[in-house]
């Protein structure tokens, strides 16, 4: 008995997870910057003595920081009024 290879058993419609929002994709942002190199990989300007490099670093921290506030504030009212 030959197989049938285009029969598929019937797919469930895909669900979105309770928790699942487009404000999250706003968390690749400190993760993708940061590997763009060529974007902090340098000297100048130097600020209050520091080498461009040290305080963009720095500067990636605090974008991290503010990137995550706001997606937890924006997403933290759908979460609560779901288990409700």
């Amino acid at each position: 008995m030959p197989h049938d290879r285009t029969h598929h058993p019937p797919s469930r419609p895909r669900r979105r997870r309770a928790d699942a929002s487009h404000w999250h994709w706003l968390l690749f942002v400190p993760i993708v910057v940061p590997l763009l190199t060529p974007l902090y990989n340098r000297l100048e300007p130097a600020l209050f003595g520091l080498p461009f490099y040290y305080w963009s670093q720095l500067s990636f921290a605090v974008l991290s920081t503010v990137v995550i506030a706001v997606v937890h504030v924006a997403t933290k009212h759908s979460k609560h009024s779901k288990g409700r």
